[in-house]
């Protein structure tokens, strides 16, 4: 099918989508005595740990203003990330029992966990507000460009989680891959540490190959799309800046490209899902 028409399709399974949303959200708070507070809980809790880490253990990071606000505008847009992508890898695996029976356009269930995902991550975002204005931190009018800035990262996850929900149904140990991958990747993006006091004397690899500053933070936004996005989600959100003009173009062609890419690789092996199921 050709992809704008598939494109088309989803468009009459909206409610199926919507349904599926509600369904993860549902589920992810039954039985929960806070339930939906968990929300706000949740990054608020990481925030303290992160923050007493390294403030107080490791130090560093503490010389930055408001440090609080600084990891917490990092954390929630890597959480988003990171909570849609493992869900993703599973989703069609774990939802085989309306794959094999029902049709219905396969790509509607990663999409589904992005966006619940994303309801998640917009019911967190207040916290990030209000401790900003009580650490005398008003956001500034480029927050209004928050929403760009969402959309580009939600191309990105989407793009990942397509090719990696495709890649689950054949290789089922993709899923304990990805969370190590996961690990190392949350550690290599500058959420609690900023992308400027990356190796700030350069890095020697094998006393062989010598990186200065400028490639090795370089080589990090070029290789690793999230450390872009993340930055620019820091200077709408902490910094009060608008982003580069040429850096946040590439950082949404990067994102599209992965759209794009993702979804075609995934439409090209969806017809056999139900036989790998």
């Amino acid at each position: 099918m050709n992809p704008l028409t598939r494109l088309r399709e989803l468009w009459t399974y909206r409610d199926l989508i919507y349904n599926l949303v509600v369904r993860d959200l549902k589920v992810r708070y039954k039985n929960s005595a806070l339930g939906i507070l968990w929300s706000w809980i949740n990054p608020l809790l990481m925030m303290l740990v992160f923050t007493f880490v390294f403030t107080v253990l490791a130090g560093g990071s503490s010389r930055l203003p408001d440090y609080p606000a600084f990891l917490l505008s990092g954390y929630l847009a890597w959480n988003l990330f990171s909570a849609s992508v493992m869900g993703s890898v599973s989703s069609i695996v774990g939802n085989s029992h309306l794959v094999k029976k029902v049709y219905f356009p396969h790509e509607i269930l990663p999409i589904a966990n992005v966006l619940s995902k994303l309801v998640n991550y917009l019911l967190a975002l207040p916290v990030f507000f209000v401790l900003t204005i009580v650490l005398g931190r008003n956001p500034t009018k480029w927050v209004l460009l928050l929403p760009a800035v969402i959309l580009i990262q939600l191309l990105f996850t989407l793009g990942i989680s397509f090719i990696l929900s495709a890649i689950n149904v054949f290789y089922r140990d993709t899923q304990i891959m990805m969370e190590v991958v996961i690990l190392a990747w949350f550690f290599m993006t500058p959420i609690f540490y900023p992308i400027n006091q990356v190796a700030p004397e350069g890095v020697t690899i094998g006393n062989i190959i010598t990186l200065n500053t400028f490639e090795v933070q370089r080589w990090l936004r070029l290789l690793n799309p999230m450390a872009s996005i993340v930055a620019s989600y820091r200077d709408v959100l902490y910094w009060g800046v608008r982003p580069g003009i040429d850096f946040f173009a590439r950082t949404a062609m990067t994102g599209l490209l992965f759209f794009v890419a993702g979804y075609l690789i995934f439409l090209r092996f969806s017809p056999v899902f139900g036989e790998e199921v």
